[in-house]
């Protein structure tokens, strides 16, 4: 198969993710859950009372770089905004900054690890 036939394959396939979810999506979801997790126990450590809330994330990411349809944009996020809905009154400044330091997620996607990729042929 040369490489025409091959982008021949990649387009229905590409078409498809305009506009739908994609692995991207999974690492929002990660983000959010851990964050939901830590705050929740950040709350308790501080004695903090949670009534309710929410934990929602939202992003910026140029899908022609995924797709490999345009050399010049970028794979991966441009921006990762998290969003805290809490229903209480109670120390929210220090309870969000505690939660994004002890938020495994959010830390990891902050400090940029390095990320060793091989090859294993069988």
């Amino acid at each position: 198969m040369d490489a025409n036939a091959l982008r021949a394959m990649q387009a229905p396939v590409k078409e498809r993710y305009k506009g739908e979810f994609c692995s991207g999506d999974m690492l929002l979801e990660a983000l959010v859950a851990c964050a939901g997790i830590t705050v929740k126990a950040v709350a308790t450590a501080l004695d903090i009372p949670l009534k309710s809330g929410g934990v929602s994330a939202e992003s910026d990411l140029d899908f022609r770089g995924t797709l490999g349809v345009a050399k010049d944009a970028p794979v991966g996020f441009a921006q990762i905004r998290l969003r805290f809905d809490l229903d209480t009154q109670d120390k929210l400044d220090q309870l969000v900054k505690l939660t994004g330091r002890y938020c495994v997620v959010c830390q990891t996607i902050k400090n940029s690890p390095w990320v060793d990729v091989k090859l294993a042929r069988l």
